[in-house]
């Protein structure tokens, strides 16, 4: 296995982590420098955007990971595999993300504050730069809201405690601010998305891709609506993204085929600027490259040959015997009780702050917003509106894109083939896996074996693969309310016991709010007992 680099503990309690919430909001976003030309507001907006990723914490708690039976692990993976409330700071903690999403806030706060002192959206770059500000304010409160409360539906969601909305950038010492409910977070998100997105452009980014673009506001617009239960306004704003030829835009998976495996190549294509898939990309602080990865690092939880060849890329699908234009995903056998397989999707990056003594700190590049995820979701929104053709050819453009095959999906070969599968978990020991699960969305959807069901599951798992690795997972799991078994696999590679799981309707599936915050008086999540 590949050496792991040492992180300094000195410098991961200094300036990568960052202080106290109520010390970074009471502080001026860029240090103190007063924003007063059109030029200084679009500078400020670059640190309108996350610092730290859910990918690591939203994946481990997903059902992408099963239990093996070696010491690869750390408190906090153990805490994100059991749904336990963290105890731990790390890069990828629910406490770091709860900060840098307020951060990110505070600092389109801050530009929008400006805006409003220079007379308005007045000039072509102030309009740029408020569409900016109002995307990047809307996008993190909704990745707050869905880490840390219950997912959006009706009518839970009208008493299911949401976050705090925050128009300003700061906050008083002491002051305990209302979270308010899911519906009046989702309502306030949606004002700020409407509002942004005719002003959204690109003219003044520099690096377009790591701003919110005209592409990605829509891109966004198309997931917060498949959230918010939209169909139609999830459609409009997907086709306002992927155009009349979306096959066009969508990751150049074929292009795999001439290259050498090697899984930097592999890691760093994926994220290229340069793909026109890529709409959103961020830089963070995180562990991911690192755990998904082909590092012993945190395989106590992986995604392994069991769960790949019965659920997600190698398991039994829709496409036959065909094959990935990328030949993944790749297998590592480390021992009987080390095995996972990976997609070579996320890149491992180390920044030495001393290279002498080896110290530094680790980071990733991931794409946050992509047409091939946008393309699922209109897929999804189809399926909701029964507009099932539809949804048939784009299911057929994803999966013709992403496997070497000529299949072309109908709403009825895809009743076929889903119908007599087995749910995951029907036998006796609740342990066995099929590439479906038992659908409870707060929304309507037809009973179980219709057409509409079916496509669903086609959907769903069409999206799981797509985003393996990602954390995305954990977000469909909410909204379709998935259980979750966790299983020990033993030494032959195959489930041996059961060990816990997550029932729809857990409150575990709102991540606690961190100590801090709670110590502060806001209220907690609640647990059952």
């Amino acid at each position: 296995m590949k050496k792991q680099h040492i992180i300094c503990l000195a410098l991961a309690t200094g300036t990568i982590l960052l202080g106290s919430c109520n010390d970074f909001l009471n502080e001026n976003p860029d240090n103190r420098t007063q924003i007063d030309t059109p030029e200084k507001v679009r500078q400020v907006l670059v640190s309108a955007y996350p610092e730290n990723s859910y990918f690591v914490m939203a994946e481990y708690m997903s059902d992408n990971v099963d239990e093996y039976q070696n010491p690869r692990t750390d408190v906090s993976l153990d805490e994100y595999y059991r749904w336990k409330d963290a105890t731990q700071t790390t890069n990828d903690s629910p406490d770091r993300l709860w900060r840098t999403y307020y951060a990110s806030i505070a600092n389109a706060n801050e530009a929008l504050k400006a805006i409003d002192k220079l007379g308005g959206p007045k000039t072509e770059l102030l309009a740029l730069c408020k569409g900016e500000a109002l995307l990047c304010r809307a996008y993190a409160h909704f990745m707050l809201a869905n880490i840390f409360c219950m997912n959006y539906g009706m009518p839970n969601s009208n008493t299911d405690m949401g976050i705090y909305y925050m128009y300003d950038t700061d906050t008083r010492i002491g002051q305990v601010n209302p979270r308010g409910t899911v519906a009046e977070v989702y309502q306030k998100i949606a004002k700020d998305l409407e509002e942004g997105l005719p002003l959204v452009g690109d003219a003044h980014l520099k690096v377009p891709k790591f701003h919110f673009n005209k592409k990605a506001a829509y891109a966004f617009a198309t997931r917060f609506y498949l959230f918010h239960e939209e169909w139609e306004k999830a459609v409009k704003y997907a086709n306002e993204c992927l155009g009349s030829s979306p096959q066009t835009l969508l990751r150049d998976w074929r292009s795999y085929q001439s290259m050498t495996r090697n899984i930097e190549a592999y890691t760093l294509k994926y994220v290229n600027t340069e793909n026109k898939c890529n709409l959103l990309m961020q830089k963070a602080y995180t562990e991911a490259g690192l755990l998904f990865n082909n590092y012993s690092r945190g395989k106590k939880y992986a995604h392994g040959p069991y769960l790949d060849n019965n659920e997600t890329m190698l398991a039994k699908n829709i496409w036959g015997e065909a094959n990935y234009w990328d030949n993944g995903p790749f297998f590592y056998r480390v021992g009987a009780t080390e095995t996972y397989d990976i997609t070579w999707r996320i890149p491992y990056l180390f920044q030495y702050t001393d290279p002498v003594a080896g110290t530094g700190y680790q980071s990733s590049i991931m794409p946050i917003l992509t047409t091939d995820e946008t393309l699922l979701n209109r897929a999804e929104a189809y399926i909701m509106l029964k507009k099932y053709d539809l949804a048939a050819a784009d299911l057929t453009t994803w999966m013709q894109n992403i496997v070497n095959t000529n299949v072309v999906l109908t709403p009825t070969s895809i009743e076929a083939f889903y119908k007599p599968i087995d749910y995951s978990y029907s036998d006796d020991k609740k342990l066995q896996s099929t590439i479906k699960k038992h659908l409870h969305p707060k929304f309507a959807i037809d009973t179980e074996g219709s057409l509409q069901e079916c496509m669903l599951q086609c959907v769903l798992g069409f999206k799981r693969i797509e985003q393996l690795q990602t954390g995305a997972r954990w977000f469909d799991i909410k909204r379709y309310n998935i259980t979750v078994m966790r299983r020990l696999i033993n030494e032959n590679g195959t489930p041996q016991e059961l060990t816990d799981s997550l029932a729809p309707d857990d409150p575990r599936r709102a991540i606690q709010l961190p100590q801090d915050v709670r110590d502060a008086g806001v209220p907690m999540n609640p647990r059952n007992k």
